[in-house]
Formats: C-alpha cells, sequence, structure tokens
C-alpha cells in the first residue's frame, strides 16, 4: 500500500528493474508536456510512474501531485478528485473547470493521473483544457491505452524481461522475503524453479507478486509445478467453469463461491476471452489460480470487499461484508488471508485492494448475484457512517470523524448514488448528515449537489428537511451567495418551527446570522441568536448548534465595537468548547479573540490567539479557515514593526485563498485591519523589502509557509 508523503504516494515496498522505462520516461517528462503510461493491468504502471515522477519532482517548482482515478466508476467526480489532487478546494459559484484552469494558470507542476482507462474520454478532454490554459503544466498518465489527447506522448510499459535478465527473478525473491523474512531461494533447484515461475508468468509483476504469496503452502519447485500444469493444460479458458478446480463451494451454503456450470453468466462477464492479449490471459490465470488458493471464505470476502473506493479499515471491513457464512469473525481471518495472499494490501490498520484485483472480485460479485446485496450493505454502512459522525461531531473524537468524513469522500458519494435511486429517505438523511462536514473540507459543489438532489427526490419532512435546506444554505454562503444563503435560512427557520425542532432553530439562526453578519448587518443578527438562545434553553450547552449559535453573538458584539463584551463571550465559549473537545468552534473564538486583542492594541497577545486558531485549523485540514487566520497574524505582527515577516505571512494568507478561489473574504471590519497591515509593514522595511517578502510567502509550498507562520519568533 502507498501513503502520502508531500504530494506523492510513499513506496512501501522494492522498486526493482525499469531502468531503460525510466530513462524514457525522464526524458519524456523533461521535454513533452503530456505523457501516457500504457500497458495491461498488473505490468506496474503505477509503480513507474510513482518513481519517475518522484525523480524528476524537483525540476518542477510547484512540485508534482498524484490523483488516483480508480475509484471513480464514472466521471462525475473526475473533476473534484483532480481539484483534491493538485490541493484546490473552490469557493467559489465558478464552474469548476474554470477554477481549476485559474489555479493551474501560473503553476509548474507535474500532475500524475493514476488509472485513467474507464475514464479516457472525458480525461482527454479535461486534460485538452487544462493543457491549453496551464503552460506551466506537465501531465503523466497511467492506462490501458492512450488517451487520445493531442500532444499525448505514448511510452509502453512492458512486462519484467525473463530471459538474460534478473529482473523478474529479483522480484520474486523480495515478495518471497517481504512475506517471510526468513524465505529465500537457497535450497537446490530453487532460483531456477523461481526463473520458471516468472518464464510462465511472462515477467508480468503482479502475477509474480500473486505466485510469491502463495509460497507458504507449496515449496517453490512445487508452485513451479503447479503454474506448470495450470499453464499447459490442454483448451484452458481463464475463468471458464472448471478452471478454479472443485473446491469452490465447499462449506458454504447454496455453493456460494462454487465454480458456476458451464453455459452460464460467467462466461458472458468475462467475453470472448481468446480476444484477450496473450499477456492479459496470463495475468488472469495466475489471478484465477491465486483464487483457487483461497479458501470459500477468502474468496467471498474477495468479492464482497469490492465496493469499497477507498482505503479501509477491520471495522468497515466486518460492517460492509460479513453476512451468512461470513460472521464478523471469520471476516477477521479472511480478510488476514487475503493479505498473506497479496489480494490486499496493509499499511498499518488500513487495507487496500489493487484495481486489477478488484475487477475480479466484482466479476465474482456479479456471478454470485450479491452485487445488490453488497451495495446495499455498502451504502448502510456509510450511512452508519454519517450518522456517528453526526452525533461525534461536538465530542473528543470530532478531528477523528472530519478526517474520516474527508478520507471516505468517494464511498460516500458511491453510498449516496445507491441510496437515492434505491432508499430515498436514507438519501435524504445521508446527506443531510455528512453535508457541514462536506462543507468544511471544501466540497461544496458535492454538498449543494447531493442536498439537491436529495430535496428533489421526493417527499421529505423534520429534521432531515431542515438539515438539506441548512446544508444547501451554509454552501451557498461559503460561496458567497448570499441571496440564497439568506433564502435557505429562512426556510430553515420556518420548518424548524412547524417541527418544533430546537437545534433545527439554532441551526437556522446560525445560518442567518452569519449571512447577516457577512451583509453588514451584526444588531440585526446579535439580536435573533441571543432571542434563540433564551428560546432553546433545553437544549444542552455542549450542541454543536448551541455553540455556533453562541459564535454568532461573538462575532457580532466584535463587529458592533462591544469588544471588553466580546471578548468575555468568546472565552466562555472557549472553555465550553474545550470541556466537550469542540474543535471547529473553538478555532473560530480563537479567530475572534485574535481579532478583540488586535483592536484593543494588543498584537502579542493577537499573535498568540492567531497560532492558535491556525493550528486547529490546519488539525481541520480549513484551508478557508487559514486563510483567515493568516491574515489576523500577518496584521499582529506587523503590529510589532516585523514588516518583511509579516509581508511573509500575508503572502502565504493569499496563497491560501487562492487555493480556495476568492479574493480575501470575511466581515466587513476586516477590511481595515488588512489595510493597516499592509501599511505597517511596509512603512517598517520599504515597499522593495515588504514586495520581495510577500511574493517569497506566495510561492513556498502552503504546509512550508504555515509552519514559518506558526514559528513564535519575532524577526524584527
Amino acid at each position: 500500500m502507498m501513503t502520502k508523503v508531500g504530494h506523492l504516494p510513499e513506496e512501501t515496498s522494492s522498486f526493482v528493474g525499469r531502468r531503460a522505462e525510466l530513462a524514457r520516461l525522464h526524458t519524456a517528462l523533461t521535454t513533452r508536456r503530456m505523457t501516457t503510461l500504457i500497458g495491461p493491468g498488473g505490468v506496474g504502471k503505477t509503480r513507474l510512474a510513482l518513481r519517475a515522477a518522484r525523480a524528476v519532482a524537483d525540476r518542477y517548482a510547484d512540485g508534482a501531485w498524484w490523483g488516483d482515478l480508480s475509484p471513480l466508476s464514472d466521471d462525475r467526480l473526475l473533476l473534484p478528485t483532480v481539484s483534491d489532487a493538485v490541493g484546490l478546494a473552490d469557493h467559489t459559484l465558478r464552474m469548476p473547470v474554470e477554477a481549476l484552469c485559474e489555479w493551474l494558470g501560473d503553476k509548474h507542476l507535474l500532475l500524475v493521473l493514476d488509472s485513467a482507462e474507464h475514464l479516457r474520454g472525458p480525461c482527454s478532454h479535461l486534460l485538452a483544457e487544462i493543457l491549453t490554459t496551464s503552460i506551466g503544466l506537465s501531465v503523466l498518465v497511467t492506462s490501458r491505452q492512450p488517451l487520445g489527447t493531442r500532444g499525448e506522448y505514448v511510452v509502453e510499459v512492458p512486462p519484467l524481461p525473463v530471459d538474460g535478465a534478473p529482473d523478474a527473478l529479483q522480484l520474486f525473491a523480495d515478495r518471497l522475503r517481504a512475506a517471510d523474512p526468513r524465505a529465500g531461494l537457497d535450497a537446490p533447484g530453487d532460483e531456477a524453479a523461481a526463473a520458471e515461475i516468472c518464464r510462465r508468468l511472462e515477467g508480468i509483476p503482479l502475477a509474480i507478486e500473486l505466485a510469491a504469496a502463495g509460497i507458504g503452502r507449496h515449496s517453490v519447485a512445487q508452485l513451479a509445478h503447479r503454474i506448470g500444469t495450470r499453464f499447459d493444460a490442454p483448451g484452458l479458458t481463464v475463468g471458464a467453469p472448471g478452471a478454479y478446480g472443485s473446491s469452490g463451494a465447499a462449506g458454504l451454503p447454496g455453493g456460494v463461491g462454487a465454480s458456476p456450470a458451464p453455459g452460464t453468466s460467467r462466461l458472458d462477464l468475462l467475453a470472448d476471452e481468446t480476444a484477450w492479449p496473450r499477456r492479459h490471459r496470463t495475468l488472469r490465470t495466475a489471478i484465477g489460480w491465486s483464487h483457487e488458493l483461497c479458501t470459500p471464505l477468502e474468496r467471498l470476502l474477495w468479492a464482497r470487499l469490492t465496493p469499497l473506493r477507498t482505503d479501509f479499515d477491520a471495522e468497515v471491513a466486518r460492517e460492509v461484508c460479513a453476512g451468512g457464512p461470513l460472521t464478523p469473525d471469520e471476516v477477521d481471518r479472511a480478510l488476514q488471508g487475503l493479505v498473506a495472499q497479496s489480494v490486499v494490501q496493509r499499511d498499518g490498520d488500513r487495507y487496500r485492494m489493487l484495481d486489477t484485483l478488484r475487477e475480479y472480485g466484482r466479476m465474482w460479485l456479479t456471478e454470485l448475484g450479491e452485487a445488490r446485496a453488497a451495495a446495499d450493505r455498502h451504502a448502510r454502512s456509510f450511512l452508519g457512517l454519517a450518522r456517528r459522525a453526526h452525533e461525534g461531531w461536538t465530542g473528543p473524537e470530532q478531528v477523528s470523524w472530519y478526517h474520516k468524513v474527508s478520507d471516505t469522500h468517494l464511498d460516500l458519494c458511491a453510498a449516496l448514488e445507491h441510496l437515492l435511486a434505491h432508499d430515498v429517505e436514507g438519501a435524504q438523511e445521508m446527506a443531510g448528515r455528512v453535508g457541514f462536514f462536506w462543507a468544511c473540507c471544501g466540497h461544496l459543489s458535492e454538498a449543494r449537489n447531493y442536498a439537491q438532489r436529495a430535496l428533489d427526490a421526493g417527499p421529505v419532512e423534520g429534521p432531515h428537511r431542515t438539515r438539506l435546506h441548512w446544508v444547501l444554505g451554509v454552501a451557498a454562503l461559503l460561496q458567497s451567495d448570499f441571496a440564497t444563503a439568506e433564502k435557505y435560512g429562512a426556510l430553515c427557520t420556518a420548518t424548524a418551527l412547524y417541527d418544533q425542532d430546537d437545534e433545527g432553530m439554532l441551526a437556522a439562526t446560525y445560518l442567518s446570522g452569519i449571512t447577516q453578519l457577512m451583509t453588514g448587518e451584526p444588531e440585526a443578527a446579535l439580536e435573533a441568536a441571543r432571542r434563540v438562545l433564551r428560546m432553546t434553553e433545553g437544549v444542552p450547552v455542549d450542541s454543536g448548534h448551541r455553540l455556533r449559535c453562541r459564535l454568532v453573538t461573538v462575532f457580532a458584539l466584535t463587529a458592533l465595537g462591544r469588544l471588553d463584551e466580546s471578548e468575555a463571550a468568546a472565552t466562555a465559549l472557549r472553555r465550553a468548547c474545550e470541556r466537550g473537545g469542540e474543535f471547529w468552534t473553538r478555532t473560530y473564538a480563537d479567530y475572534q479573540l485574535a481579532l478583540i486583542a488586535l483592536l484593543q492594541g494588543r498584537p502579542e497577545a493577537s499573535a498568540a490567539h492567531a497560532r492558535a486558531m491556525l493550528a486547529g485549523k490546519h488539525r481541520l485540514r480549513d484551508s478557508f479557515g487559514i486563510a483567515l487566520g493568516l491574515d489576523l497574524l500577518a496584521a499582529a505582527i506587523a503590529a510589532q514593526g516585523a514588516g518583511a515577516q509579516a509581508a511573509r505571512v500575508y503572502g502565504t494568507g493569499h496563497a491560501y485563498w487562492r487555493m480556495v478561489g476568492h479574493p480575501q473574504r470575511g466581515t466587513p471590519e476586516l477590511g481595515p485591519v488588512r489595510e493597516r497591515c499592509e501599511l505597517q509593514a511596509r512603512a517598517a522595511v520599504g515597499d522593495e523589502a515588504y514586495q520581495r517578502a510577500f511574493e517569497r510567502g506566495q510561492s513556498d509550498n502552503a504546509e512550508v509557509g504555515l509552519a514559518a507562520a506558526l514559528r513564535t519568533e519575532l524577526q524584527l
């Protein structure tokens, strides 16, 4: 499995050979703008692309960025996925492709898109647009076929050589030792037998890795014999009835996991295999042989895991896959068996299945007649996650839930699509419960799209209706669509009053209050928030909606210049958040304390509060909040006379504002603060030094710039 390091995944297993391909790729990436690595599944395109991208990343001022397209079932989430891959969380009403083109317009970076074969047309169209408008952009794609994009340079990835070259044998030995450090090719004849295995498998890396994983049940010589027998079987058609032996149904009621009888739909699923490229058939045969080595329950789990789009943990595997003969305990045992067979990759407590193996499992899932049941279980599991995340929003696990919702975004979208088609009420509940998370994570378009589709799908009453209106309003507010935000604030208020829903009233007041604050009506926001807080005294003091409504009063008091009252209210609110473990509202209490201290002429205290806010927003991956906090921190530093340092922090803030697609935003009182910051910083160091520092902050890697801003020493 690969985990992210910087903008590229980390290699977690050895890389073997490929010197010629790397040299060719290096030339392509330094002379061409659009390169596509093509080859059959399992040939090693992803690993090669990653190694090549890492080797040239330093040549790009803005680095190399990675986007995995394999989890996407269609092109609906292609643009958001590519935007996420390059660090854009657009908060505007623009067309998403327009925002992406503008974001990339002045960047000098390498974008790597992995596994694009199932989205060739949409990918080709998107890349044509962004390559035209972004002259500093280079793209590396992996696909089983060329995309057909104008200017595309195609590099074919062959299998590892097996005659007269050690690469395939080295890969076999490496994977053998990875599974068992004591294993090796030391016994007489082992090396020759391993070489024969690699030859039979035609040097296809995935096939070799699967074979090496089967060594625990056989000696190398036995493995070579079994593979040779399998490949020499006359008339063998991979996936044909009988190709996986007779053990499929063992121990499973009703033949679950069994090889189908001749003439069933399995051959239809595989289509005309004789027309496949030979190496594709070889890989399918190797996967089929690996499938045969699995126990019946491991095979069933293999199939049932395929609806998962993203990395998962054991708990999710149990939720999505348990049922019938697969009890939760059996899921755990079968999962470890699949890891041992290299069908599933493990990194810590996270698991992942390669796309090629997922395809094979999906075929079996359909053949077993379980595709709909598996999709139902998947949707129920992620609806349950949405419920638990919603309940856990106010509490010590808030940040963990925030990350979990962000990291499982594609699974949540897939679950919502299924629910919209088969369980409208479930879709309405889910869209309402995850919408605020998505708005905070920067998925504003998806939040609005799914909330609107859920409303349009059928009648909805009670809290689900209020939540959907609220999600639409909050997303509109963050996109500066204040008229729409005001409309949905009024709708939320009306429905919550009708339903006598106190939490709904608090939510509606927060939405309407922030909208009023943004449009210069703090008095109205303060009056409404105080009235509703009195009306809903029965709601627990640590309720997320109650805390957010209290936040409106803090903002309003600051805007009205009642700074002593505002400071007291913000301090009390922060303490309440700390007691309950609430993080999101606490960061905005810190923000207000920073602003109040600055307006009171206490820049040192302001800087401390701003850094506390920024640390919290960084944990929440909230680019919009970080942008706001950096502006305040820059102003606090400028007020202390450190002009160059303030200019650099201010420049980093501008970089974050670009990430969310907005010019600087915030409540009206921030305008004079920003103007004074720039004037004080320029006066301290002069225009030329100010501009140099500002441009450095703008051009810094965002993480580097934020880390520099969080350092507390003053640089006068």
